[in-house]
């Protein structure tokens, strides 16, 4: 499997796609923190979930996970993704992009690229080993992200 990217401007320019839960029951997010590497000998993705975001549910219930990239043109589905919960309404129905079920997972036709994951180790971010400055802008009123690694299964 090849995936050739700036994994620096993938997830901090462009953004993502987190998307955890099967064709019964999913939610997604956008996601502007991540990382791609190896762990163990594995390829990886790494990604952040805050536990009052409506997604950590569905991260913390399935052993599997979608990253998706899109083209620029979808940058405003995305920024919507990221500001509405699924909790209190049909987001990716406000959205126009259209979901995908595979078997591991859910993803989007207009992805141009979607990672598929399996869920090998998550933890709580120790706040006191936090920055300073990043304590200050991300958790003086929401708490600590989790952590969730993802072995790579496939590249669609």
């Amino acid at each position: 499997m090849q995936f050739k990217t700036d994994a620096f401007r993938l997830f901090g320019e462009e953004w993502a796609l987190l998307t955890a839960g099967d064709s019964k029951s999913y939610n997604t997010m956008t996601i502007a923190w991540g990382g791609l590497g190896t762990l163990w000998g594995k390829p990886i993705a790494t990604v952040y979930v805050k536990p009052i975001r409506y997604t950590h549910r569905f991260m913390e219930e399935n052993d599997y996970f979608t990253v998706s990239f899109y083209p620029e043109a979808y940058k405003k589905a995305l920024g919507l993704l990221g500001s509405k919960s699924g909790r209190d309404c049909n987001k990716v129905a406000l959205s126009g992009l259209t979901p995908k079920f595979l078997p591991h997972g859910v993803t989007f036709e207009e992805a141009r690229a979607t990672l598929v994951l399996k869920k090998i180790y998550r933890q709580e971010l120790d706040l006191s080993a936090i920055p300073e400055d990043a304590v200050k802008k991300y958790y003086l009123s929401e708490p600590v992200h989790t952590m969730y690694v993802g072995e790579l299964q496939e590249i669609l």
